[in-house]
């Protein structure tokens, strides 16, 4: 059966491809081989150019060309054709070791020099490093542009509705007034907060051979100084360098990766989550799409698809996550192969982060606050200023001012007029009764406004 949209057993190849575009193409297997050619041109090269690494002289400017631009513009098409000999090596990295072979044995002045190509590495030395430049590059340009737009748009909205007072539901009861605003900023807030400790995360990597001692390296020429290579190949990819590992990387990056992802994730579920509430209660409006169906059956209905879809997605994405962060970073002994087919699955975890939050963003260009029923919703539940009322007689003494309210409010329904008479006959300052008396539920927001706008500072 032929690959297709409709063919593809993953949705993120099938349903969503088009979505994920950018993100195929570094976290593909084409994308993973195309890393391993530069790596694998960056250790050659590092050789040539070290001057007690006399065994291959330094390279010319156009070998240096040359091989600079088969890392570069390493095509799908040549993908393939490492796909093709690894048909015959069974091994995933010997087949790019032959390719590159092969293509350097075109021009004469590299042909007596092809077997320092993956001189003293192992497999792991190379696929450690493409990873990293793998994961590198998905977050600088795919995943953290995505949430650079969700902090736009939050904030875009934040700022909007900064003034407009909304009834909270603590326990889903009614509850001390916010602002919509005030809302939208608290997500941002955390937010930004985890963006930040994701860009702290250092990519590292390493290449110091089978069991990282440099066993092999020290074998064939005990006098160079192999760490400081090392460690100016992989800064020089633009990286971190681990001087301690077995085998292996040990993946404790990745797992610092997955699990900022996470909380990254968990806020924006929280927030869907909000967000389709609200919607439910209708203190948001959907804006319409012309031609789209709720429904097969109820043709009035406009479903909060996208907040749907973005939870969903998250919670996928969260699942792989979660695995990839506790299974990574344990390995038997010196190295053993789990992580090999685990890793492969990085792009999936990041497709579905993609995903959602795409969804997500999609969701909040179409919502608008109904202003009607948020105010509705205020009016209705002149209940919750029993707190200021209670609080203002703490302050001046009266005796049992909670109690008092308590009886007069819990599990009644209170309007604007009892509540009034109750707070006229209180004995307390005049000032102060004629301030509760001037309060609504729509007034008494606290500083909810001047929060939601000075989001803007903590970037």
């Amino acid at each position: 059966m032929d690959l297709t949209a409709l063919t593809a057993l993953s949705p993120l190849d099938g349903r969503y491809a088009a979505r994920l575009d950018g993100l195929k193409a570094l976290c593909s297997e084409a994308g993973l081989i195309g890393q391993r050619i530069t790596v694998e041109v960056a250790w050659f090269k590092a050789l040539a150019a070290h001057p007690d690494f006399t065994a291959l002289p330094a390279l010319g400017a156009d070998d240096i060309d040359f091989l600079d631009r088969l890392a570069a513009d390493f095509s799908a098409a040549q993908a393939s054709e490492v796909k093709a000999i690894e048909k015959t090596t069974n091994h995933d990295v010997k087949a790019v070791e032959y390719w590159l072979k092969q293509q350097m044995g075109q021009r004469k002045s590299l042909q007596p020099y092809l077997e320092f190509v993956h001189f003293a590495c192992t497999s792991e030395d190379i696929n450690n490093l493409s990873w990293a430049l793998i994961i590198q590059a998905a977050l600088e340009q795919e995943l953290d542009p995505m949430l650079s737009r969700l902090d736009h748009a939050l904030q875009d909205l934040a700022l909007a509705t900064a003034e407009q007072p909304m009834l909270s539901r603590t326990h889903g009861q009614t509850a001390s007034p916010t602002t919509l605003g005030k809302e939208l900023a608290n997500v941002l807030f955390r937010l930004r907060r985890q963006r930040r400790l994701l860009k702290q995360i250092e990519i590292s990597g390493k290449i110091n051979g089978a069991v990282g001692n440099f066993n092999a390296h020290l074998a064939a020429c005990p006098d160079l100084d192999w760490p400081a290579l090392s460690r100016q190949v992989v800064e020089s990819l633009g990286l971190v360098w681990n001087p301690y590992t077995t085998q292996i990387e040990p993946h404790d990056m990745i797992a610092e990766v997955a699990h900022a992802l996470v909380r990254i994730n968990t806020v924006m579920l929280d927030f869907s989550r909000d967000a389709w509430g609200y919607v439910s209660l209708g203190y948001f409006r959907q804006k319409l799409v012309e031609g789209e169906v709720g429904s097969s059956t109820m043709p009035h209905k406009v479903n909060p698809i996208d907040f749907e879809n973005g939870e969903g997605n998250l919670g996928l994405a969260n699942a792989l996550l979660e695995h990839l962060a506790a299974k990574l970073p344990v390995s038997r002994w010196q190295r053993d192969l789990t992580d090999s087919t685990v890793q492969r699955s990085l792009g999936s975890a990041f497709g579905y982060c993609a995903l959602a939050w795409g969804s997500i963003l999609r969701g909040l260009a179409r919502i608008a606050p109904d202003q009607a029923r948020l105010a509705a919703d205020l009016d209705s539940a002149w209940e919750v200023l029993a707190e200021p009322v209670q609080t203002v007689m703490r302050l001046h003494g009266v005796p049992e001012p909670y109690e008092k309210l308590k009886a007069l409010t819990r599990g009644q329904g209170i309007d604007q007029d009892s509540l009034q008479r109750f707070i006229a006959q209180l004995d307390i300052p005049t000032e102060d009764r004629d301030r509760l008396l001037a309060m609504t539920p729509g007034s008494y927001i606290g500083n909810a406004a001047e929060m939601a706008r000075a989001i803007v500072r903590y970037v």
